[in-house]
């Protein structure tokens, strides 16, 4: 009898949990914000969780691809981006950090410059490979997850180009209204 129970259990557990909102259910991770808003990132050139085109990659042009978002909070001074690869062999790769994104820009197009400052766009943070601007993903083999973190904060962090992913999310804290997450993969 004891047995039924926990399985009658988990299984209401499992399909519960199972429900969701339409972007829930394909994984996204979105912030709820105060006045029932919700951030969210997203591309014109792959959907959430699909494969990220040949054309953003090492095999391609190594371009970075167009990202929108929407749904910021009121108080957003600026906006910070890290793209990385937890999947990398030796550890978290990092492949792209921009910061000082003004709040009045609500997307990065496809080609961002590789520059230490990016016209209207913000400043580069470095990558693992120690570049400025964004490198492609580029697994040695299997398919890896990239996530595009978007970040949404109370101030303009007025620092040098040339953070780290640490560097930035070090300076970063405190100062966070709200996330969303675009992950795409890639396979080789």
């Amino acid at each position: 009898m004891k047995n039924y129970f926990f399985c009658f259990f988990a299984a209401i557990c499992f399909i519960v949990g199972s429900v969701n909102s339409p972007a829930q259910a394909k994984g996204q991770i979105n912030t709820k914000i105060k006045g029932g808003k919700t951030m969210e990132i997203t591309s014109s050139s792959f959907n959430h969780e699909d494969m990220i085109p040949t054309k953003y990659t090492c095999d391609g042009q190594n371009i970075s691809p167009p990202l929108a978002w929407n749904g910021a909070p009121e108080k957003t001074k600026s906006f910070a981006l890290i793209c990385d690869d937890p999947d990398a062999p030796a550890g978290t790769w990092v492949h792209w950090v921009v910061f000082d994104i003004p709040a009045n820009v609500n997307s990065l197009p496809e080609k961002v410059s590789r520059q230490e400052e990016i016209a209207g766009l913000g400043k580069s943070g470095k990558n693992t490979s120690q570049r400025y601007g964004y490198d492609g993903p580029c697994p040695p083999s299997g398919t890896h997850r990239y996530y595009f973190k978007l970040y949404a904060l109370d101030t303009m962090l007025n620092m040098k180009a040339g953070l780290s992913k640490e560097e930035l999310l070090k300076v970063m804290k405190g100062h966070l209204l709200a996330e969303a997450q675009l992950m795409g993969r890639y396979k080789r």
